[in-house]
């Protein structure tokens, strides 16, 4: 939520400028962008095509500005791995804008603003081709971001690979099976523990972890013991760091979504009052 990626989508994709854009098109500008999930890649086709709505959707100049980028180096994130669906089409990057066509012209723009809960989207997105549960799961979360939706985080999650590392190293053979479990445990229990390890956390800016937190901060647990702790094996056998994180200048306030009503000022006051 608070990295550079994460935040551009808030920023640039759902919240952008205060503009207010039809429900159909926010879930088409942000399925969009998460099928690539790097700024470049959306900076060069809105460069290239102008404001990307789904009302203007063109799947062969989608096609082409996205041959061009591809020319000049990697259209995807590293984050996670994106398998390409089959659709059709020689190139990974055109099965994928198939399959945002595919789900688009199924109605999901509209079923998704009529879902109630994360778990009736989850399903949604995780019956189309390459959709697995990770994937499914974290398109979901980000969808429920938008004005569209406004289901809790605290009613489904899906544990991914790196989670499921990062409780089988903290708690060891018997969390197999029940990472969910685990993870539901964490948030639900979460300020008696704070309180007796002696924890001040008051949360993001009071809002206390939810689920899908804790998922990510496994996750976490995972890459970070990896390095610190080789000997402690997860459920993947994964030794290996993928990428090193390098700092980058200049981040700016961080966004959220407006409907989590965040208490910024109680934040200030604690700091000032720890001064």
């Amino acid at each position: 939520m608070a990295d550079r990626v994460s935040q551009y989508l808030l920023s640039r994709v759902i919240y952008r400028d205060g503009a207010v854009d039809p429900d159909e098109d926010v879930i088409f500008r942000i399925l969009l962008f998460k099928l690539f999930n790097k700024i470049s890649t959306w900076e060069h086709l809105e460069s290239s095509l102008g404001e990307l709505h789904w009302k203007g959707f063109d799947y062969d100049h989608y096609a082409a500005a996205l041959d061009r980028a591809a020319e000049r180096g990697p259209i995807y994130s590293a984050a996670y791995v994106m398998p390409p669906p089959k659709l059709g089409e020689k190139k990974k990057h055109r099965n994928h804008l198939r399959l945002l066509e595919l789900m688009m012209r199924d109605g999901l723009g509209a079923a998704v603003g009529e879902a109630r809960s994360l778990d009736e989207i989850y399903r949604m997105l995780a019956s189309y081709p390459s959709m697995g549960p990770f994937l499914a799961y974290q398109f979901t979360v980000d969808l429920n971001y938008s004005p569209v939706l406004d289901c809790s985080e605290n009613d489904f999650v899906v544990a991914g690979p790196g989670a499921r590392d990062g409780i089988h190293k903290c708690f060891g053979a018997d969390a197999r099976g029940i990472e969910g479990d685990v993870i539901r445990y964490m948030v639900e229990h979460q300020q008696e523990h704070f309180d007796r390890l002696g924890l001040d956390f008051d949360g993001l800016f009071g809002r206390p972890l939810h689920w899908i937190d804790a998922q990510n901060l496994f996750c976490e647990v995972d890459k970070y013991s990896r390095v610190a702790h080789p000997m402690i094996e997860g459920l993947s056998g994964r030794t290996r760091i993928k990428q090193r994180f390098s700092p980058l200048p200049g981040l700016p306030d961080p966004v959220f979504p407006p409907k989590w009503n965040l208490h910024r000022d109680r934040a200030r006051d604690r700091v000032a009052a720890a001064a």
